[in-house]
């Protein structure tokens, strides 16, 4: 079975950061490859609307059945928002824990991304699952790129 990676809007933009770039090129390289599927949700398509154009095109250049496009759903807000009543997230921080929370319910194989601040972070990471263990959903693993590719 390939593995469904639920991408944030780090990743689409990692693609033309000088720092980034060769993990992330590589990554979506396996994705074109079919090594892997995408999910995004619509919060993602969203963020994308004031992205330069070239990383919107990332997602419109991608073949017939590598992305699925998630809603948000009533169930990931209020995830999401339990995120934040417990402090594993700030309030400002609301999007990210979308991410998390749409990842989850979706059953993504992990969440892939570049955000070490509110994302790929160890302490979020346990503050997460935590969550998730007490609401009775899965544990999510979040990892960077270049820690997919390596696996």
């Amino acid at each position: 079975m390939v593995p469904a990676y639920y991408v944030d809007t780090s990743v689409f933009g990692g693609y033309f950061d000088q720092e980034f770039r060769e993990p992330t090129r590589a990554f979506w390289s396996a994705l074109l490859a079919g090594e892997w599927h995408a999910l995004v949700s619509t919060l993602t398509i969203e963020e994308l609307i004031d992205a330069p154009p070239e990383v919107r095109q990332l997602i419109k250049d991608l073949p017939p059945g590598r992305l699925t496009v998630l809603p948000v759903t009533g169930e990931a807000q209020d995830l999401a928002a339990r995120y934040v009543a417990v402090g594993v997230l700030g309030r400002g921080s609301g999007p990210d824990g979308l991410h998390v929370a749409v990842a989850t319910l979706s059953q993504a194989s992990a969440i892939v991304s570049w955000n070490f601040k509110h994302l790929v972070n160890l302490r979020r990471v346990r503050g997460f699952n935590g969550v998730n263990l007490m609401m009775g959903y899965r544990a999510i693993d979040i990892r960077t790129p270049m820690e997919v590719i390596e696996s």
